[in-house]
């Protein structure tokens, strides 16, 4: 009889240890389910502005952009609509529906669930085509073969948009500006295209509808007397006389690079004429003579 005892008490400790085990397991489903819930809605409250460039659609729907709506089986539901300037689109029985920001395949989800949600139709299926696209454009101004406002996507860089304008002129400076409206005033976004040449991060830099890139020309100097070829040049950041003095050739074999002054305008806008030095820095607009040597 004790045997008995002790077979029945083990079954019993068995049984609450299954017991036990089957309510830790049921517990671990239910918070894994309330966390990939958590995480799905996380992911639908991102708005496409929150998204970084490489998670953002190709093509996004935006105010001002003209879109046709075909509803499958449904021709009497087929528009070509505009997108007003609160991101909503009229949509037959639906009503408004929000698509700005969205991707044509996002913007025909959302019109779907709008014609279910209010019970129109049991399974839409709706196609979005962007018939003309009229908020997603940067301008390009300034020193470029074809100056004028371009299209782009979420994958559009500076570097892309200077190739569309045909590439920057000789004239252009080193340095151009990425304009964008914040806060009601224009920030200015100095770019290099030194740096960019060398694909650094200034050609990813993201692109927003409205931006415009400004294409400033190069500041300049003028060399004339004993040089080579005098003329007039561009001026490189940090140049010196003695480099100016090199990219017009060099002095003549009558010159000397002891005999050198320079005109350029003073802090009050006046002409003042200095003695140059060879690792004098030039200026935007300085006219520099070389004089013939004494000897």
């Amino acid at each position: 009889m004790q045997a008995v005892g002790k077979f029945f008490r083990r079954q019993r400790v068995l049984i609450l240890l299954c017991r036990r085990a089957a309510r830790a397991l049921a517990a671990l489903a239910v918070a894994a389910v309330i966390v990939s819930l958590g995480l799905a809605a996380s992911a639908r409250a991102q708005s496409p502005a929150d998204q970084s460039p490489a998670d953002r659609p190709l093509m996004e729907i935006g105010v001002g952009d003209s879109i046709m709506i075909l509803v499958y089986d449904q021709p009497d539901m087929a528009a070509t609509v505009y997108v007003s300037d609160d991101g909503t689109v009229p949509v037959a029985l639906a009503g408004p529906v929000h698509v700005a920001g969205l991707s044509p395949a996002g913007a025909a989800q959302a019109i779907e669930k709008a014609l279910r949600d209010g019970k129109y139709f049991n399974d839409p299926h709706v196609t979005i085509t962007i018939v003309q696209g009229r908020s997603q454009r940067v301008s390009v101004l300034g020193e470029v073969a074809s100056a004028g406002r371009y299209p782009i996507d979420s994958k559009t860089t500076v570097f892309d948009l200077l190739a569309q304008a045909g590439g920057v002129k000789d004239t252009a400076a080193s340095t151009i500006f990425l304009l964008r409206s914040e806060n009601g005033a224009t920030a200015r976004y100095p770019i290099d295209l030194r740096i960019m040449s060398n694909n650094s991060k200034s050609t990813t830099l993201p692109l927003k509808a409205g931006d415009s890139i400004l294409v400033p020309k190069a500041d300049e100097f003028y060399i004339y007397g004993e040089v080579t070829a005098p003329a007039k040049y561009r001026l490189e950041p940090n140049m010196t006389l003695v480099q100016a003095i090199v990219r017009a050739g060099g002095v003549t074999i009558r010159g000397s690079r002891n005999r050198v002054e320079i005109k350029r305008k003073g802090p009050n806008g006046e002409t003042v004429v200095i003695k140059g030095k060879l690792d004098e820095l030039i200026q935007p607009d300085d006219v520099i003579r070389v004089k013939e040597s004494i000897f």
